[in-house]
Order: structure tokens, then C-alpha cells, then sequence
């Protein structure tokens, strides 16, 4: 099993990503390319230049690094870091989350980690897109005790206009972890006039109501804060005129999923 891979950040003490207190991976590289991405940084797997960046985790002692986002890291480098917060998993029924950019495109060195999880009883968490070969799910999930799966759009055709792929893929394999009795928060990104349609919300609460294992879901709002990392690194911001949803449109979003059955949090 791989030793190795690339992250862009550790996020020590978060109460965001799941269960309890949490030590959050965050995996370079992403498969999908959303317009509403407010981590440009994690899209490519390697690290890449980003002058002033707030968010960075490098292991590499080489001062020239520095400007760099994004470092290789073996399983002992995070597993030290893990180790540490292991007080905190316990007092508060946390763990660790394994996040993105997509933790599954370096599935590998996601494994080699998780095992090492497992050897120490430590809960762990993948944060995913759901974009992954079928093959790759059967075989981290023995490993996992909670998915937060990312569920944006139910069209396919708008799924691949603001996101670069068919979410074919995705949908089945959602299913295929409730199918398994594997516990799932579903997380939607709230985009208005994307993700926020009426259509969209409706589509999505029929399909989650037919599945088996849905512990919840998270409702989380646009926001701008990525909006000067496209700047720093050159990239095109898609949506520079969207503004967030209001306050009363996530409460009342909250509202229509709660009386679906569903135990619904904005954010987190």
C-alpha cells in the first residue's frame, strides 16, 4: 500500500467535520471542477506556487518551499501529527477526516491511513465528492465509519456544465454505500441559482428519501472567502457576482428538509 501523497492543509481542533473534536486531512487534487470552489488550491495534485497563502501545511524544511501550497507526506508524517489529538478524540467522541480536494483520487495513501486509524481505534470520517470508481468504495469503506458525501445537483446535464463530469457515478454510489449500511451525511453546497432551484431541492430530497443510512444533512451556504486565492494564483472566478443566500432562505431550506424526515444543520 502507498506510503506517500500529496495534502495542501491539517486542520487541527475542528468541530465542522463530523463527529467531536476531529483532526481534518485535507488530500490535494480534485476530479471535478466546480465554479463555486472555494479552494482552488486543492484542484491539482501536486504542489503548486502560491505566494501568501494562510492555508499550508508543509513538511519540506527547504526554505524555497515556502511558497509553495501543498507538500508530499508519508503515513508516519501525518500519522504523528494525528497522534497527538488522540486525547481529544476521546474526551469528545471524535476522530479524524480525511478531506479534499477528493481524498479518494489518492486512494491508496487513504488506505494506508485509514488502516493505520483502525490499528488505534481512531473514527474515521471520508469527505467526498462521490467521483470514484465503484471498486475504490468497496474497498476504503470496510475502513470508514462515516461518509460526508457531497450531493450538488440531481441533472446530470447541469452536474456536468458546473462541475466537468457526469454525476452518474456519484448517485450510484451513494447508493451503494446506504445499500452497504454504511452511515452517510449528505452535504449540498447552497449556490444560488445553481444548486438553490427549486427543481434541484426537490430532486434531491426524493432521491435521499429512498435511501437507507442518511444520518443527515448539512446545508452549506456560498461564500466568497475563496475569492482572492483565484486572484493570488491566476485563476478565473466563475461566480464573481453571486452573493450568498440569505440568512431566512437557509432557514426556510432547512425547514423544507427537516419536515422531510431529515436531521438538517446549515454549515459544518
Amino acid at each position: 500500500m502507498k506510503q506517500n501523497g500529496y495534502i495542501f492543509d491539517i486542520k487541527r481542533y475542528s468541530i465542522n467535520d463530523g463527529p467531536g473534536i476531529r483532526t481534518t486531512i485535507f488530500f490535494k487534487g480534485c476530479p471535478l471542477n466546480c465554479w463555486w470552489c472555494h479552494n482552488p488550491e486543492s484542484q491539482r495534485k501536486l504542489p503548486e506556487e502560491f505566494s501568501g497563502c494562510s492555508l499550508r501545511w508543509n513538511f519540506s524544511p527547504d526554505e524555497n518551499e515556502k511558497d509553495m501550497i501543498g507538500s508530499a507526506a508519508s503515513v508516519a508524517d501525518i500519522m504523528e501529527v494525528i497522534q497527538k489529538d488522540i486525547p481529544f478524540y476521546d474526551q469528545s467522541k471524535g476522530g479524524v477526516t480525511f478531506s479534499g480536494g477528493e481524498p479518494l483520487l489518492q486512494h491508496e495513501f487513504l488506505t494506508s491511513l485509514s488502516i493505520e486509524c483502525r490499528k488505534r481505534d481512531i473514527h474515521t470520517a471520508v469527505d467526498t465528492s462521490g467521483y470514484a470508481d465503484i471498486s475504490i468504495f468497496k474497498s476504503i469503506a470496510p475502513l470508514t465509519d462515516l461518509f460526508l458525501y457531497d450531493l450538488k445537483l440531481i441533472s446530470e446535464k447541469l452536474h456536468i456544465d458546473y462541475s466537468g463530469v457526469s454525476n452518474k457515478i456519484i448517485l450510484d454510489n451513494l447508493s451503494y454505500l446506504t445499500d452497504s449500511g454504511k452511515k452517510v451525511i449528505i452535504r449540498i453546497p447552497i449556490i444560488p441559482g445553481i444548486t438553490s432551484s427549486d427543481e434541484n431541492i426537490l430532486n434531491i430530497i426524493d432521491f435521499i428519501s429512498g435511501l437507507k443510512t442518511i444520518e443527515g444533512v448539512s446545508l452549506l451556504p456560498f461564500h466568497k472567502t475563496g475569492y482572492t486565492k483565484y486572484e493570488k494564483m491566476n485563476k478565473i472566478n466563475k461566480l464573481p457576482l453571486i452573493e450568498p443566500p440569505s440568512e431566512e432562505y437557509m432557514i426556510e431550506l432547512k425547514d423544507q428538509f427537516t419536515q422531510a424526515g431529515f436531521n438538517t444543520g446549515i454549515g459544518g
